[in-house]
């Protein structure tokens, strides 16, 4: 036997990024394909409670050992196991291992866990060792313990005596020299029966490294297992590639491994995934990795609000470390509001604007792709209504303009690098770099608090004209979202869908569009003058 194998953990952690969302042919072709190049071990998914999730397939969110099973190729040399997130599953429902199907369970607990339910983590690993299955100790977060507490924790795992034991870069924090100390206690400590599983997230572009000197400095009597996913699948920066690690135990470990099959399930499988989700190394996750920060705190600041790298920075570094280790949308948005809305006093800015627009036509430019196609009728608007011309977020080519209104930091830091008159730009006060000479406006009396997509930038400029006592308003270019469409007046326009499908987030708009024209019926008209998903008429 190997002392340094694989365990590929595609189908349970890379399955995160698609909430465990693949097709049952997938899961069993993966799966097979896994075995049949050599890896040694393969995760199948999660094991929940059934309480907590209603499996009817086509998940890796699974609710028994028998629904794993079916996926489990027949007559495989693979170790096949399940994940278990502590408190998410009652181990007195887990059967006894019949000699075949699922043979490991990995059982994942955090510090916090730990310290609170101890007894009860230790009675619940033992018990999955008494029911016959090879028992994986995941110690999530290990670099958030201190020496002593590792110790501590080697001392019960060396009694139980588990098949492996992780050491988990949850967050993606650790440098070379952190993990090696790390990996140092833990084998000096550590039963010499037991594997140490190495469980590194990308998010410093470290992982393979980690590997190579794990694999270097590892000794012979001990067993090493690496967590890998193909194409390096997974949340935010996702984890170590199978491939990369795959390669280089065939050239520098004397494995076997076949590489050709392997690249044809990433051709196959995930390449159709990876045209429509997204992971890898981006400067949001170096962000999660130097903040040690959970990776849906930054792909919600990412996909909701498009900030930029140093906002999301400030963002995170402002929140309590314990509390930024977990994702809890609720706090990251009122964090997020909290660092943007800061009161601005913007009392000599509406009157200025009052004088502007004030019992005036207004024709509002959002930058929907329908201002092309409709420029002339637009044109021809303006001049009958003789109207001020506001543009959001970018400065048109065939129509003229009096102000640009700006709501979103990526687009203004865009708009500064063009000629452009600042003392026509209105900005909200989130935006915080090149505002010299602008009108600022406060951001937290525009934003629709109890929306989903509170800052949309249109509805945030409806909000504004209201208060400055605007007469009418037109709308060119409030297109909504269509997919595989280009939606936009140009490509520095990219479709927010906020992380939710496209039908959810042309819906949340469309109500907010509603709700607003309903509230200003009799004191300011909207009219929507080129086509729109968000006209009251349609039904989303």
């Amino acid at each position: 036997m190997r002392n340094i194998r694989i365990l590929d953990c595609t189908l349970r952690d890379g399955g995160r990024i698609v909430d465990c969302k693949f097709e049952n042919g997938l899961i069993k072709n993966v799966s097979e394909e896994l075995s049949y190049a050599g890896i040694e071990i393969i995760e199948l998914g999660f094991l929940r409670d059934n309480k907590l999730v209603n499996y009817t397939g086509d998940s890796t969110f699974f609710t028994s050992i028998e629904q794993m099973d079916s996926f489990i190729p027949e007559g495989t040399a693979s170790l096949f196991c399940a994940f278990i997130d502590y408190n998410m599953f009652d181990f007195d429902t887990l059967p006894t291992y019949r000699g075949k199907g699922v043979e490991g369970i990995r059982v994942g607990f955090t510090k916090k866990q730990y310290r609170n339910e101890k007894e009860d983590i230790i009675k619940s690993l033992k018990k999955v060792k008494e029911k016959g299955y090879k028992l994986f100790v995941q110690s999530v977060n290990t670099p958030g313990y201190s020496d002593m507490e590792i110790l501590e924790l080697l001392g019960i795992v060396n009694d139980i005596k588990p098949y492996g034991f992780g050491i988990v870069d949850t967050y993606g924090a650790l440098y070379l020299d952190e993990m090696t100390h790390l990996f140092g206690l833990v084998n000096h400590n550590l039963d010499t029966e037991i594997c140490i599983d190495i469980h590194s997230h990308n998010n410093m572009q470290s992982s393979f490294t980690f590997a190579q000197e794990v694999t270097r400095i590892a000794t012979a009597n001990r067993r090493i297992i690496f967590d890998a996913t193909l194409n390096g699948m997974g949340k935010c920066a996702g984890n170590l590639n199978t491939e990369l690690i795959v390669d280089y135990l065939n050239r520098k470990n004397s494995a076997n491994y076949s590489l050709d099959r392997i690249l044809d399930i990433i051709d196959i499988y995930l390449e159709p995934i990876k045209e429509v989700k997204t992971w890898g190394y981006s400067i949001p996750a170096f962000m999660a990795g130097i903040y040690k920060s959970h990776p849906n705190n930054i792909i919600y600041l990412t996909e909701k609000y498009r900030l930029r790298s140093k906002d999301i920075k400030y963002i995170l570094s402002g929140i309590d470390e314990d509390i930024r280790q977990r994702y809890d949308y609720d706090n990251i948005a009122r964090v997020y509001r909290d660092y943007f809305s800061s009161v601005y006093e913007d009392k000599e800015s509406i009157k200025e604007l009052e004088s502007e627009f004030k019992e005036s036509n207004i024709v509002v430019l959002a930058p929907g792709a329908t201002i092309k196609d409709y420029a002339d009728d637009i044109k021809r608007i303006i001049s009958e209504q003789n109207a001020v011309v506001v543009s959001i977020n970018f400065i048109p080519d065939a129509i003229k303009h009096d102000y640009v209104f700006c709501a979103n930091t990526i687009h203004w830091s865009k708009l500064v690098k063009e000629s452009i008159d600042k003392r026509k730009c209105i900005l909200s006060s989130n935006i915080k770099d090149d505002v010299e000479g602008v009108i600022m406006v406060n951001y937290s009396s525009l934003i629709e608090e109890d929306s989903e997509l509170p800052d949309n930038s249109t509805i945030m400029l409806l909000n504004l004209l209201s208060k400055v006592g605007a007469n009418k308003v037109f709308i060119a270019g409030f297109d909504g979202i269509k997919q595989y469409e280009s939606n936009y007046v140009n490509n520095t326009f990219v479709n927010r869908t906020h992380g939710m499908s496209i039908e959810d987030t042309n819906r949340i708009i469309s109500l907010m569009y509603r709700k607003i024209k309903s509230r200003t019926k009799g004191e300011m008209e909207i009219e929507l003058i080129t086509p729109s998903l968000y006209d009251i008429n349609n039904e989303l």
